[in-house]
């Protein structure tokens, strides 16, 4: 699994690694060896306030920042990606409409063709031939109260783990 140690990474960290390489085409790998086209665009920028209680009557709160990608039909077949320095200047428009909140968890929201609508999170990036490329992964879905719920670690293993009447769902 590529999910595993997820370490979330802050907008200010984008940003950061953004201004450091704003010389590179900026690539997106969305699962392995696989990438968002060259045609893709960023066409919204959500600032996110998550305010939840889970199943173990647990509450929580966060921000997000989500970066959604989407591949232009009437460029498919392009073989440029955007330079950094484009997609640094859209977030900054951005930032001067709608100030991020730069601690906020950032992710990407994408899909295509053959790959499901997600957000995912950037679990890292390397420098390839020249480029910038943003590793991302989904996060599978948790019990965040398991020892409320009784549930075991790793995962829950069992369809009734969280039975009603069990003290969580």
């Amino acid at each position: 699994m590529r999910y595993t140690n997820i370490k979330i990474m802050k907008t200010s960290e984008l940003f950061d690694l953004l201004r450091q390489h704003q010389e590179k085409p900026l690539l997106f790998e969305y699962a392995p060896n696989l990438l968002v086209g060259a045609n893709y665009h960023i066409t919204e920028v959500k600032h996110l306030k998550i305010d939840s209680v889970d199943c173990g009557a647990g509450t929580d709160a966060w921000n997000e920042t989500i970066i959604q990608l989407w591949e232009s039909p009437e460029e498919i077949g392009k073989t440029e990606f955007m330079q950094v320095s484009k997609a640094l200047s859209i977030l900054d428009k951005v930032g001067q409409m709608k100030a991020y909140d730069i601690d906020a968890e950032v992710k990407f929201e994408y899909s295509n063709a053959n790959f499901h609508t997600a957000q995912l999170f950037v679990t890292g990036f390397s420098i390839k031939n020249g480029n910038l490329l943003m590793k991302l992964d989904v996060n599978p879905t948790d019990c965040k109260a398991k020892e409320t719920c009784g549930v075991a670690e790793p995962a829950m293993e069992s369809a009734n783990a969280c039975a009603p009447g069990g003290g969580c769902c």
